[in-house]
C-alpha cells in the first residue's frame, strides 16, 4: 500500500462522521423533548378526519351524527342513569369519599370535554373510519340476509363490539405508545361512575376496531341508540364505586366489584378487561373473581407516574387536566426503570437505556 493511500482514506472518511452526528442531533434532541410514537396517534386521527372532510363524510349529515352521539354519551337518559348511580355510591359504597372528592370534580371535567370536544372527534373518526373501510374492502360488508332476523343481527354486532373493545383495551395494556394515553384512565384515585369519561381524546383511536361488526352487518341491522346509552351505562356502572357484584351472574356481566380488580393500585391491570361481558377474559384465562380483599381495594397507579389531582396539597384541578392532556407526548425519565403493565400478573420492566425509544 502506498503512503498516498493513508490520507486519502481519511479525507474520504473522516467527514461522513460529522454529517451522521448532524443527521441524527436534531432527533435527539426533539425526542428528549416529545416521546415521538405518541405522535404517530396524531398523524393517524388527522389522516382520517382529512379524509373525511375531503369527501365530505361520505354524504352522512355530520351535525346530525354529533347530536346522535352526544345524546347517547350526555342525553336524558345517560343523565338519569348517572344521575340514580352516584346515589347508589352513597348508599353501597366501596369506599366511603367525601361527597366532592377531588377526584370526582377532575372527572366532571372530563365529562364536559367528552361533551364538547370529544364527541365531535370521535364522530369524524367513526364517519371517516367507515368510509375508508367500506371502501377500501368492500366485500367485506355483507349484503342483506333475509333468513337473519333484524334482532339477531344487532345481538351479533353487541357481543362482536364487545369483543373488539376487550381486545383494543388489551392492545392499550400491552403496547406502549398506546398505554402512554391509556394510563390516565387508570390514574383515578376516588373511582366512581364518572371515571368512565376519564379518557384522552385520542385513545379513542385505538377503539375503531370496535366499529367492523357494525360495518359488516349494518345491512342487516344497526345498534339503537338506547342499547348504546344502555351499554355505556353499563360500563359506568362498572367503573362506580359501590360494593356491589352479580353472583353467579358476574360469570357473564361485568360487575364493579369484578372491574374494580382491573384498577386496583397493587395488583396487575391487564385482568378483567371486559367491557360489559367477562366471557372474553375467561376464554384468555385473564379474568379475577372478586374477594372481601379486592373489593375495596385502593385504586390509581403505583408511584404516581402521571401527575393527579391528589399529587398536589391543593387540587390545582384546571393545571393538572391539562398536564395529564399533554402527558401522553411527555418523554420517558430516563432515571430508573419504566415499569408497565405486562404478561398477566407481572410488569414489563423497561431498562433505562431503552426508554424513550
Amino acid at each position: 500500500m502506498s503512503v498516498l493511500d493513508k490520507p486519502v482514506r481519511s479525507r474520504l472518511v473522516a467527514p461522513a462522521e460529522p454529517r451522521r452526528a448532524r443527521a441524527s442531533g436534531p432527533r435527539l434532541a426533539l425526542s428528549s423533548r416529545v416521546y415521538l410514537p405518541a405522535c404517530s396517534i396524531v398523524v393517524v386521527a388527522a389522516v382520517l378526519v382529512g379524509i373525511g372532510w375531503a369527501d365530505h363524510w361520505a354524504g352522512a349529515d355530520f351535525t346530525g351524527s354529533v347530536t346522535s352521539l352526544r345524546v347517547v354519551v350526555v342525553g336524558p337518559l345517560t343523565l338519569a342513569i348517572l344521575g340514580v348511580l352516584l346515589v347508589v355510591e352513597r348508599v353501597h359504597p366501596a369506599q366511603r369519599r367525601p361527597l366532592f372528592a377531588r377526584g370526582y370534580r377532575q372527572d366532571l371535567l372530563y365529562t364536559l370535554l367528552n361533551a364538547t370536544v370529544t364527541v365531535p372527534l370521535v364522530t369524524a373518526l367513526t364517519l371517516s373510519f367507515s368510509e375508508v373501510v367500506t371502501g377500501s374492502v368492500p366485500w367485506l360488508v355483507l349484503a342483506r340476509i333475509g333468513t337473519v332476523p333484524r334482532w339477531c343481527a344487532i345481538a351479533v354486532i353487541f357481543v362482536a363490539m364487545d369483543g373488539c373493545n376487550w381486545f383494543a383495551h388489551l392492545a392499550n395494556h400491552r403496547v406502549r405508545m398506546l398505554w402512554r394515553f391509556h394510563e390516565l384512565h387508570h390514574s383515578q384515585e376516588d373511582m366512581n361512575v364518572l371515571t368512565v369519561f376519564r379518557t384522552h381524546p385520542l385513545i379513542h383511536v385505538s377503539y375503531l376496531i370496535a366499529l367492523v361488526p357494525g360495518i359488516v352487518l349494518v345491512a342487516n341491522g344497526a345498534l339503537p341508540t338506547t342499547l348504546l346509552v344502555i351499554y355505556g351505562g353499563v360500563v359506568a356502572f362498572a367503573h362506580s364505586n359501590t360494593n356491589l357484584g352479580f353472583g353467579p351472574l358476574e360469570r357473564v356481566f361485568v360487575s364493579p366489584n369484578y372491574h374494580r380488580i382491573h384498577h386496583q393500585l397493587n395488583g396487575p391491570q391487564d385482568v378483567n378487561l371486559g367491557f360489559a361481558l367477562t366471557v372474553w377474559d375467561q376464554m384468555s384465562r385473564r379474568a379475577m373473581f372478586p374477594t372481601p380483599e379486592t373489593i375495596r381495594a385502593d385504586t390509581g397507579l403505583a408511584g404516581r407516574p402521571l401527575i393527579v389531582e391528589q399529587s398536589t396539597q391543593r387540587p390545582r384541578h384546571l393545571a393538572v387536566f391539562a398536564a395529564q392532556l399533554v402527558a401522553p407526548f411527555r418523554p420517558i425519565a430516563k432515571s430508573g426503570p419504566v415499569i408497565e403493565p405486562g404478561a398477566l400478573g407481572q410488569p414489563t420492566v423497561f431498562p433505562p437505556d431503552l426508554v424513550g425509544d
